[in-house]
């Protein structure tokens, strides 16, 4: 029997839901057991079944990571039926959608959009251990609810640690060609994100994911394939970067093992590039970034607002160091990295390196590591670009790379947590501009993280700017002539947020923005909060004023009005989806 769209929701979030039905042989619960599950707030909705177990809220983290979810909630889905609650009988159904729907979805009839395309993140297990679709039919049903709001497409993770898990060069897609047919079936555009690292270990990193087994297998047997700090803790996260040309990986090179990976995906789903699959989101660090795992949560080693540390103690990189300091007729520079940089939580002035006065940084040493240790990171980007440009050329598809939104600190002198993190931007140079550069080069977008945050929301006593540095990046890319694309990095439902990304994606840098903007905002990320009757009203006029940008002049108030109306309309969209 086909459960009710209330019974999958159950299933999500591991409550059981008692029907309204008399009769007592009746189907009364689907349960799912989900270990972790935290509850959310209790709401009264009218639906063909009644949801009467009550939740707690929990508030934002203060993190800046990629955060998926809030407080390691589990990322299941909460569709549909508590999107819309409402009393209102509708009669139109998926295949005989309303005159004002339509109107609602093609931005008020004015042809195309001149707005921002908003995609939605897929929860980070989408696809189970097993190569599967979890929660199938909630799944189902939640991206005709996106869709039906206007969303553009949905951002996957395809992860090599499920992919390519048992051995080197037999790739299982299993789950993702069904997740892909379903995002095409509801004509729902899709970035694919090339997930070469390992998911656990970051703030809200609800399940674990390690990288392939037979990864594993050569890290431990050679343990300096892991990044390693001054002190020898080794990061799993991602292969060093320092072995990228080495045949470390059974005879290949890590970048070899990328490139691999990305061609067999190119080849398994090429009916699906240009047309559903439109972008290719190369993931090069930690979290997909761009970076060092300079500030890794996993046992508590790392907490915000601290710098991190710097990640180039294994002996890959200590031979490119010894080089590099050799080639500077320096060589008493080439045996280790800074050892006064401090911890992983200090602060900048706690330290020799990074304070403002005399700080190691901003001496002929400091220059020469800082200069070496980003211009590691950017070569290999270049090198994984070169690649991935070569595989998805004539495909259709735009290729990009996420960058940290490093934002603490950032009105201190060193900038010190985007210096461990490999983003020489301190008040003296200019971090970003060569990444912008080296992206143009290849085509690629540049992604950027924190778009939703407000300088004045984070702990001042940190220094944290994030607009700045949102600022900042842009005008990196305007000078640069590469397209900027967005994303939150915590997860915010409020209107003030949203207003904020509004702003920000408008790219008015210099006072007078014109016709630019961002090519694209990823919205982190579909869980059981963004389908709250009150969340998911004002993410519908969020879509709306994005896709509609800089002509539509309305009040939130009458956006809102109509997304509520809409909410209402496309009631029927959502049942038709989770009940077939």
């Amino acid at each position: 029997m086909a459960l009710s769209i209330t019974h999958q929701i159950a299933s999500l979030v591991g409550t059981p839901i008692q029907t309204e039905s008399g009769n007592p042989s009746a189907e009364s619960t689907a349960t799912v057991s989900v270990a972790g599950v935290r509850k959310f707030p209790a709401v009264n909705l009218r639906c063909k079944v009644r949801k009467s177990d009550g939740m707690d809220g929990l508030s934002p983290p203060l993190s800046p990571c990629r955060s998926p979810v809030l407080g390691g909630i589990r990322p299941a889905l909460s569709v549909a039926c508590q999107a819309f609650s409402t009393d209102l009988e509708v009669s139109e159904t998926a295949e005989t959608e309303s005159s004002t729907e339509r109107k609602y979805r093609s931005g008020n009839g004015q042809g195309k959009e001149k707005g921002v395309p908003v995609y939605v993140m897929m929860p980070l297990d989408s696809v189970t251990m097993g190569n599967t679709v979890n929660r199938r039919k909630a799944m189902n049903a939640s991206l005709q609810a996106l869709k039906s709001a206007g969303v553009e497409g949905i951002m996957m993770d395809v992860w090599w640690g499920l992919v390519e898990r048992n051995s080197p060069g037999e790739y299982n897609w299993g789950g993702y060609t069904e997740l892909l047919e379903m995002a095409k079936k509801h004509g729902l555009k899709v970035q694919a994100v090339m997930s070469f690292h390992q998911c656990g270990g970051n703030v809200g990193d609800s399940c674990t994911i390690p990288l392939p087994r037979w990864v594993v297998e050569e890290i431990d047997n050679d343990p300096d394939l892991a990044y390693t700090d001054q002190w020898g803790r080794r990061n799993y996260e991602y292969i060093s970067l320092g072995c990228d040309t080495l045949p470390v990986l059974k005879g290949r090179t890590p970048v070899q093992c990328y490139s691999d990976f990305m061609r067999a995906f190119r080849d398994n789903f090429k009916d699906l590039l240009d047309d559903t699959i439109v972008e290719i989101q190369v993931g090069m660090g930690p979290a997909g970034e761009l970076r060092y795992p300079s500030y890794p949560e996993q046992n508590g080693t790392w907490r915000f607002p601290g710098i991190g540390a710097f990640q180039c103690f294994d002996k890959y990189m200590l031979s490119s160091l010894k080089a590099a300091a050799e080639a500077a007729g320096k060589p008493e520079w080439g045996s280790t990295g800074p050892t006064d940089a401090g911890h992983y939580n200090n602060w900048p002035e706690d330290t020799a390196f990074f304070r403002k006065e005399g700080g190691g940084w901003n001496g002929r040493y400091g220059e020469f590591f800082l200069t070496w240790y980003s211009q590691m990171l950017l070569d290999h980007g270049e090198r994984i670009l070169t690649s991935a440009k070569s595989i998805f050329d004539n495909t259709g598809v735009k290729i990009s790379v996420k960058i940290a939104g490093i934002h603490w600190h950032y009105g201190t002198r060193s900038h010190a947590p985007e210096l461990t993190a490999g983003y020489y931007n301190t008040r003296f140079h200019d971090g970003y501009h060569p990444i912008a550069q080296m992206l143009a080069r290849h085509g690629a977008v540049f992604n950027f993280t924190c778009i939703e945050m407000r300088d004045h929301e984070q702990p001042q006593d940190a220094l944290c700017a994030p607009e700045k540095l949102v600022r900042q990046v842009a005008m990196a890319t305007q000078k640069a002539q590469v397209l900027l694309a967005g994303e939150n990095a915590l997860p915010r439902y409020d209107e003030y947020a949203h207003e904020q990304i509004i702003r920000a994606a408008e790219l008015n840098v210099d006072g007078n923005s014109g016709d630019s903007k961002m090519c694209a905002f990823t919205y982190l990320r579909m869980n059981p909060h963004l389908f709250q009757p009150d969340n998911w009203r004002k993410f519908v006029a969020f879509v709306k004023k994005m896709k509609e940008g800089k002509s539509d002049h309305r009040c939130w108030e009458q956006v809102e009005r109509e997304a509520e109306h809409f909410v209402q309309l496309t009631q029927p969209l959502v049942h038709e989806a989770a009940m077939h």
